[in-house]
């Protein structure tokens, strides 16, 4: 093969994976037109009979805080190589985002940042030589960043237009929209951190090999589509992570009165656990059906085809970042219904 051909392969290549990702962010705006027009409605028909939700004004402090905190982690972020210059721009922007909306929500984010970062690096030199695109520290950048808070970042924003700024209950009765809102926020970093979890723990604890979770067979550790014990129950972990965190702030933010009139909050935890299990392994389902994986001459799994490499399963539709975002959109549209039938 010649050097134009292969370059023309590359580009070909590289434009198939991100095709998937530029369709699949289209359903963050088009979602959002949607919900926009329904705001309109409400506000020019609003249905004071049964409106129990209010717009509050943004505090100069909450402003304030919206810049400082997400401009901290940023630094974090950098510094400890977790996210680039791009991701970090895009997470800053996030980050403003979620905090104007709720501390819950910026909490959310955070604990996904925070602890996915940490189990990134969770015996990196075992994680190097299994993983051929492997970075120390896990170094994200804006496609990650957008594919792992994009959704959570427009339900936020959503939440904003719709019912306002401040810390609101879960209350499905008294207040659907935040808490539909806010549910899906919580679902959408739940699955991302469980899924982190899952993949960065599961890859190297454990004596056997994964099994693949569409046919259980036996795949190489680093396998789009591989499971193991030990991975879902890490993803278990990481989604109730978020869900406990989540839980201290609501706790620690709204009012009493509010909270003793509200429904309980603690199932917050179970249906962040949730999340983090079930998106998982919906990630897994996706990643075994459409995403390539291969192993090369030296052992080390790819997602491309090419000479020497040795295919294992799914075909080269989708890459990592579109499995990451649609396993959030198909959480985000699931969970917050499921709450809402089962919560107390």
């Amino acid at each position: 093969m010649s050097l134009g051909s292969r370059k023309e392969t590359r580009h070909s290549g590289h434009s198939r994976v991100l095709m998937p990702v530029l369709l699949s962010a289209c359903a963050i705006p088009i979602s959002m037109l949607f919900w926009i027009v329904n705001v309109a409605y409400s506000i020019l028909w609003p249905d004071t009979a049964n409106s129990t939700e209010e717009h509050s004004v943004i505090s100069p402090w909450r402003w304030l805080a919206a810049v400082i905190i997400p401009l901290m982690f940023m630094s974090w972020g950098l510094r400890k190589k977790s996210i680039d210059i791009s991701g970090a721009i895009l997470g800053f922007f996030m980050g403003f985002i979620l905090t104007l909306s709720s501390f819950a929500h910026l909490m959310a984010l955070v604990t996904f940042f925070v602890t996915g970062s940490k189990v990134t690096k969770f015996r990196s030199v075992q994680k190097k030589k299994i993983e051929a695109d492997f970075k120390e520290g896990g170094q994200r950048n804006w496609i990650q960043v957008l594919c792992n808070g994009g959704m959570a970042t427009q339900l936020a924003l959503l939440y904003l237009l719709d019912v306002g700024s401040g810390e609101r209950p879960i209350d499905f009765d008294k207040e659907y929209r935040s808490s539909w809102l806010s549910i899906g926020i919580i679902g959408a970093v739940a699955c991302c951190n469980g899924d982190t979890w899952a993949s960065e723990i599961g890859t190297v604890v454990g004596m056997g090999d994964p099994f693949l979770i569409t046919t259980r067979r036996s795949v190489p550790r680093g396998t789009n589509g591989g499971v193991s014990w030990i991975g879902l129950i890490s993803s278990i972990v990481g989604g109730l992570v978020v869900g406990l965190f989540y839980y201290i702030v609501i706790l620690n933010t709204v009012d009493t009165a509010v909270l003793q009139l509200a429904a309980p909050q603690w199932p917050i935890i179970v249906v962040a656990a949730f999340a983090g299990l079930f998106g998982s392994i919906l990630d897994s389902i996706l990643g075994a059906t459409l995403q390539y994986s291969g192993v090369d001459e030296k052992g080390t799994i790819v997602e491309r085809p090419g000479k020497g490499v040795r295919h294992i399963c799914g075909k080269q539709i989708l890459d990592n970042h579109s499995v990451n975002l649609l396993s959030t959109i198909g959480i985000t549209l699931i969970l917050p219904r499921i709450a809402n039938i089962f919560w107390p």
